[in-house]
């Protein structure tokens, strides 16, 4: 688009990237907002005035066309306005986000958002993730989606790292709960059937992985676990 500026928003401009925000939402294959547009305006000025996020907008002849909001590690928001969408504003918007950010970022997109699925998929964006949408406000499926930025094999290392600090965390309360409940069994045998019970629930949270490979990990789960308590008594 020729004229289109890209630049830092400032704090006086919430209300204007509120009632965009707004506009944008209500045109877009997403769920209905659940939020008034009061609380918005308040949302938004909290967002242009604190030191964990930075807001980009798109004007042209001192219209607001588009904007950005990330966090250092998270595209939290991009919109832009339905008059201009398609015009190159969205994508001036996330090259500006790539530039300042490098490093790679993580955003979540509703499932049923397709036309903007495929625009962060043209940009080099993978889908790493999907969720029922219990742990969004609309309670609509989502997806997670990554930019691994300059040096992909580190952004993703730091990624698998984190899922593997929580495996730890996991499996450090899976042999304590391991030891509560050996103390109050009356048989110390196993339970082959619940073991399968565990997999096939395990494999609807991670179909990918399939029953039988998680019947495996169970079992070696519940076997190392159980001989760390073994050992301590």
């Amino acid at each position: 688009m020729p004229d289109l500026l890209i630049r830092p928003a400032e704090p006086e401009e919430s209300d204007a990237v509120a009632a965009l925000y707004g506009r944008s939402r209500a045109a877009a294959a997403m769920p209905p907002g659940i939020h008034t547009a009061e609380e918005d305006r308040s949302w938004f000025g909290a967002r242009l005035r604190d030191s964990e996020h930075e807001v980009w907008v798109g004007e042209r002849d001192g219209s607001l066309l588009g904007y950005a909001l990330a966090t250092s590690t998270w595209l939290d928001h991009l919109f832009v306005d339905p008059d201009v969408q398609g015009t190159g504003v969205g994508g001036a918007l996330l090259d500006t986000v790539k530039g300042v950010r490098p490093d790679g970022l993580c955003l979540w997109v509703f499932e049923s958002n397709t036309p903007a699925r495929a625009f962060y998929e043209r940009r080099g964006f993978v889908a790493l993730e999907r969720t029922d949408g219990s742990g969004n406000e609309e309670r609509s499926p989502d997806v997670r989606m990554a930019w691994p930025g300059q040096d992909p094999v580190t952004f993703f290392r730091r990624l698998i790292d984190e899922v593997d600090d929580s495996l730890g965390d996991l499996l450090a309360r899976r042999v304590a709960l391991t030891r509560a409940v050996q103390e109050v069994k009356e048989s110390r045998e196993r339970d082959a059937a619940r073991e399968r019970e565990i997999a096939e629930r395990l494999a609807r949270l991670a179909p990918e992985l399939g029953a039988d490979r998680l019947a495996r990990i169970v079992h070696a789960i519940v076997t190392e676990s159980l001989d760390a308590v073994r050992r301590e008594s």
